[in-house]
Parts: structure tokens; sequence; C-alpha cells
């Protein structure tokens, strides 16, 4: 069963109906013994009162056979509102019947001689209480029938049972309008969404709602905040993308149309050049537009793969190599005290380091030198990434980590998403980036990693 209000009809319907059946059960029980012990009870004290009638002479005994043959005729009645309830019989100790209470039967009772017996007489079973007179010689039976008390606690128990069968059909309607009423605030919700635009992620109305229902609805609306986040972040970059893309591209599409216009050789190499130039900066540009929006849409791999830094900073090195060798700038590693032993995510730390040393190279005067230092500090590793170019303003170094933003001395082939992916890339992995000018000159980039 799908059902929530289902379930929970079935769940209460059938508690409420099994609490019944136990507490008739235990009802039943303790009637039978309650009735069994009370009538017991009255069958001594009838037996009793009938022996005690006897010794002081109230009541006349009869001959156990009379002249013509004829058994004793009953000389007392025991009235009783169920049919044979009560049967009496007077034995002698020679066993001859001296008398009986109507209804009683003929066969002897039982053949015990004192206190409680159970005999069984034409198929049916009886309660028998005997009490023996010495003086008088008479034995005093008086049993009931074990069906008459049967059916007395059965009567109590249909007592019971029958309000229950009109009982229970209200009950189990209230038990529906009660579940019904109870999962009302799910309901509205269910139809306020249906009825939502796809665009309209406005947080739903919390105040007033069930203890029950208000963290699914904090959860919905944690959920549609972090999806219009998503959103605005997917609208920003589009838009910054295509603002970004457009100026290199238009540049490659003049600088083939000067290419095919002109027939001097050193304008078409020139413009050649100019192309291959615009080329790389715009794959440049794609690959970090790609970086990007794998760290910002946690995109990475599951499981993904680790390396220690230094084999990661190595790697990050040997990739800049080309760009390096191309402006005569060397790229220097430095241990300060122990190499520190720190494995890191590669689909994070790798895309940092990449653009730190990137932008490193690219405002680094040719001929300069940029320095990779790594020192760990108790439970931290600082990777630092120096350079030996003009550095920043005061006033544009907070900006730097912003999309896009280029400061005033920035180099021609950036695009201002350098930093901005090593900021994203390094608090994913728990730690932060650090920006400052270097003096006399020169401007350092450092990665504060967690040991």
């Amino acid at each position: 069963m799908n059902s929530i209000r289902g379930r929970l009809i079935a769940i209460l319907i059938g508690t409420t109906g099994l609490v019944w059946l136990l507490a008739a059960a235990w009802i039943y029980l303790s009637t039978q013994a309650q009735v069994e012990h009370v009538l017991d009870a009255r069958l001594t004290e009838a037996a009793r009162m009938v022996n005690s009638l006897l010794t002081d002479h109230r009541i006349e005994l009869a001959m156990a056979e009379g002249e013509n043959g004829e058994t004793a005729a009953p000389i007392f009645d025991m009235g009783q509102p169920y049919e044979r309830q009560l049967s009496c019989q007077i034995w002698s100790l020679d066993g001859q019947l001296v008398g009986r209470s109507s209804g009683a039967p003929d066969t002897r009772l039982t053949d015990a001689t004192q206190g409680f017996s159970e005999a069984t007489i034409a198929g049916e079973t009886w309660r028998v209480y005997t009490v023996e007179n010495p003086r008088l010689g008479v034995r005093v039976m008086v049993g009931d029938s074990l069906h008459v008390r049967d059916r007395l606690v059965g009567d109590v128990i249909k007592g019971l049972l029958l309000p229950a069968t009109i009982v229970l059909p209200v009950l189990a309607g209230m038990i529906w309008l009660s579940v019904r009423r109870g999962l009302a605030p799910l309901s509205e919700m269910a139809g306020t969404l249906s009825s939502r635009d796809a665009n309209d992620l406005r947080p739903l109305p919390s105040a007033g709602m069930p203890a029950e229902v208000a963290p699914a609805v904090n959860a919905l609306n944690g959920l549609f905040r972090r999806v219009d986040e998503a959103r605005e972040r997917e609208r920003n970059f589009t838009a910054f993308a295509a603002h970004e893309l457009k100026t290199p591209l238009a540049g490659l599409k003049t600088q083939a149309q000067i290419a095919l216009a002109s027939g001097d050789g050193a304008v078409q190499a020139n413009a050649l050049r100019q192309i291959a130039t615009g080329v790389d900066r715009t794959a440049r540009l794609a690959r970090q537009l790609l970086d990007l929006a794998s760290l910002e849409t946690g995109d990475g791999p599951a499981r993904s793969a680790r390396e220690d830094i230094s084999v990661a900073i190595g790697t990050a090195i040997a990739e800049m190599k080309p760009l390096a060798a191309a402006r005569h700038i060397v790229i220097d590693v430095e241990h300060v005290g122990e190499q520190p032993c720190l494995e890191v995510e590669t689909h994070r730390i790798s895309p940092a380091l990449r653009n730190l040393l990137e932008n490193a190279v690219n405002h680094s005067p040719e001929g300069a030198r940029v320095r990779c230092r790594i020192h760990q500090n108790g439970g931290t590793v600082l990777v630092s990434v120096e350079d030996e170019g003009p550095g920043v303003t005061e006033t544009e170094l907070p900006r730097l980590t912003e999309k896009f933003f280029r400061g005033r001395n920035k180099s021609t082939t950036g695009s201002g998403l350098g930093l901005a992916i090593a900021r994203t890339a390094v608090e994913q992995a728990g730690g932060e980036l650090r920006l400052a000018n270097r003096t006399p000159q020169g401007f350092i980039a450092t990665l504060v990693l967690p040991v």
C-alpha cells in the first residue's frame, strides 16, 4: 500500500480492533473465572441450606419408593432464570433417592460423597457439590449444568461485543476523518506545488505548519533556494562566457578577412600569427570556463583520484613549461623545512595550481623567475606562487577573485577567471586562497590546505 493515508487508517483500525478483541478475550476469561467462583459459592450455599432445612425438619423426607413403586417426587423447586440452572437431589446413605427438585435428573448426580465433583449425565456435564448428613443418613447434592454456565458467560460476551459491532464502524469513520484532516497540510502543499509555474521558486509559507510537516517544507524551501542560486550562476556564466568569447571570435574573423583580402605575404603571415594567438586565447578561455563550471556544479568524479601535493605541483609546472619557455621564464620549486606529505584531490587542486602558475607566467616580464614554495605550518600546508610582475593596486586586491575581473595591469591573454577558479577549487578542498603584493614588486598567491 503506497498511500500514507491508507496505511494510517489500516493501522489505526487494525490496532483498535485488536485491542478490542484482546479486551474481549480478557473479559471472557476473567468473567468465566468469576462466574465459576460465584456459582460454586452458590452451589455450596444451596447445598448447606437444604441440609440445614432437613436438619431442622422444615422439609419432611418422603420414602424413596412409594407403595406403587414410583420414585420420589420433587419436594421443592429451586427457581432460576435459566432452565435447570440448579438441580437438587437427596439420597440416603444406602443409595435410595429420597427427593429431588423439579427439573433435576432421576439419575444420581455424582458418586462423590463430599465436596465438589463433576459428572456426565446423558451427555451433559454437571458441576455438583455434595453435603453428607450422617445424623439423618442422607446426602444432599446440588449441581448445575456447565452448559448453562457457558451460556451465561457467552451472554455476557455477546452483551459486550454487540455494541462493538455498532461502535466500530463509527470509530472507523472517525479515524478516517481524523487522518484526512491531519494530512490536509500535505494535500494543500501538494496542490500549491502542482499549480506553480516552473520558474516560480519562491519559498513555501511555513507559518502555522504542523511540526511533522515543517521539516519537509523547510527542506523544499532550501532546495528552491539552491536551485535559484544555481540558475543565477548559470545565467551569469552564460552571459559572461558570451561576452568574453565574442571579442576573440570577432578578432579571429577580422584577421581571417585581412589574410584573405591581402596579397602581401608579410601581412598574411602577421594575420595568421594573430589568428594563432586568438585561437590559443579562446582555447584557454574555453578550458577555464569548463573548469569553473565543473567546480561550481560539483560535477567532479564521485571518487576522485588523489596524489601527493608535490606530485600535483610537478604536473602543473610541467604543463606550464612550454608557455614559460616561450617567454624565457624559469619556474623554481622550493621546500621550506621538511617536505610535507599531503594527498589532495586531483580534480580540485590541479586547476588551482595550473591557473596560479599561468597567471604568474603571464604577468612576469620576460626572463623573470617564478617561485613555487611549499611549507607545512602545523596543521596546514602552504603552497605559494610568487612572480616578479607589477602587482595590483590596493583597491583592486579585494576584487581579484571576481569572475572576469581584470585589473589595470592585465595581460593580453588573460580572461579574468584564473583566480576565481583557484579560489573555488581550494575552498571546495577545505582550504583558502590568500592574495598579496610583494615588496618591492611582484605578486604572491598562496593556497592554504588543511593536512
